[in-house]
């Protein structure tokens, strides 16, 4: 660490924010103990910052007072931030009816300080179907969601991504040379359309949501599931149309009424 970054360190903050990272990983909640070995403290001082964050309303202790979690706080939060509010106010009630025409269930994602995170979800209107959680975290490089988010930015800002990035469950290591070659590809068709890289038998469908400033806001996501039984669904290249039709109606919504002509100008 350098003597610049030491000197503006905030301990208590750090603290704090550290707690809240590890809760955010357990569920079921953790003992202060527990919490205080996890994280290398002294359970006096994790019992402060426990305090505080419970006071504040960030942590919640279970019925029985011996366990801690995170509270729906950061949440709710997140949900007033405006170009998240905004998008997701206006994109579900879409998705939704579009997954009742499509038969396939869709998501968006954002990206957050390096993170891929699904931040509003639709499911299909059938028995079945694959459906990302809301807060679900994806890879960077081997999701449609990720790689549309990374193609439509300068280098300079693809390399900024990579490293403030954190790989995902499951995410592979990087290839480079093979991730500016998906970018190169996506820069040029406008979206993305690949085999899925974490599941067998899902093409994920991927198209971006753009902001008026012409930059890339949000993706929306389609893990399509071919259909063999006797039920009438639209084929892959109507989901591509019905997905990319929405894509550019809630990009329209946004600010920008001719995004994937701009996208596709722009490369």
């Amino acid at each position: 660490m350098s003597e610049t970054t030491d000197k503006y360190r905030a301990p208590a903050l750090e603290k704090g924010l550290d707690i809240i990272e590890l809760l955010a990983n357990h569920g079921e909640g953790l003992t202060q103990g527990e919490v205080a070995k996890a994280l290398d403290r002294s359970q006096s001082e994790i019992y402060r910052m426990l305090s505080t964050l419970v006071r504040r309303g960030y942590i919640v202790r279970s019925a029985s007072g011996d366990h801690y979690s995170l509270s729906l706080k950061m949440f709710s939060i997140s949900q007033r931030h405006p170009p998240i509010g905004r998008v997701i106010e206006a994109a579900l009630p879409r998705m939704r009816a579009v997954t009742r025409l499509a038969w396939q269930s869709c998501h968006m994602g954002m990206e957050s300080n390096g993170d891929i995170v699904v931040v509003a979800s639709a499911e299909s209107p059938g028995s079945w179907g694959l459906a990302l959680k809301t807060g679900t975290v994806v890879g960077l490089w081997n999701t449609g969601t990720g790689r549309v988010l990374a193609a439509f930015r300068s280098k300079q800002e693809v390399d900024e991504l990579i490293a403030l990035h954190r790989r995902a469950i499951g995410e592979p290591e990087l290839d480079r040379a093979e991730f500016d070659a998906h970018l190169k590809r996506i820069r040029t068709s406008g979206f993305e359309k690949m085999p899925s890289a974490t599941t067998v038998g899902v093409t994920n469908i991927s198209f971006p949501i753009i902001g008026p400033s012409n930059n890339v806001v949000a993706v929306l996501s389609c893990p399509y599931l071919e259909r063999v039984d006797d039920l009438d669904v639209p084929s892959l290249d109507e989901i591509v149309e019905l997905y990319g039709q929405l894509a550019n109606e809630l990009s329209a919504l946004y600010g920008n009424h001719n995004a994937q002509a701009q996208m596709i100008e722009s490369t």
